[in-house]
């Protein structure tokens, strides 16, 4: 029943930080990659725009899937929502990828000629 002594937090490091373990760190504000705060970093790809469906993890449910895009992640947030309005159905922005629940291929193609963008339908 005494004061303990032990040190609260880290005990051992090997010197290399969060950002070091986890994809470095943004180039601009030297923040981790996860969590940068100015977005600096594009996706890097071929700069083809692809749309395709997806069911696989998700119990049969269809998904589009929007990958390609060389947009920054505010960019790209704003963008996926412009394109569940367009369909009227819900989705999410992860891994630099827009993903809109249920098949919307056609609709989410139109949308993106509308902005300017060349897609493409992948898969079958």
């Amino acid at each position: 029943m005494g004061f303990d002594s032990r040190p609260k937090g880290a005990v051992y490091s090997t010197g290399q930080s969060e950002a070091g373990r986890r994809g470095g760190s943004c180039p601009k504000c030297g923040h981790p990659a996860k969590r940068c705060l100015c977005s600096a970093t594009t996706p890097e790809g071929d700069g083809v725009v692809r749309v395709s469906r997806e069911t696989k993890g998700r119990k049969g449910k269809g998904v589009t899937i929007v990958t390609g895009l060389p947009l920054n992640k505010d960019d790209l947030k704003a963008l996926g929502k412009r394109l569940r309005q367009a369909c009227g159905s819900g989705g999410t922005v992860k891994d630099g990828r827009v993903e809109i629940q249920g098949d919307h291929r056609d609709r989410i193609v139109q949308e993106l000629e509308k902005a300017g963008y060349k897609p493409k339908k992948a898969g079958g």
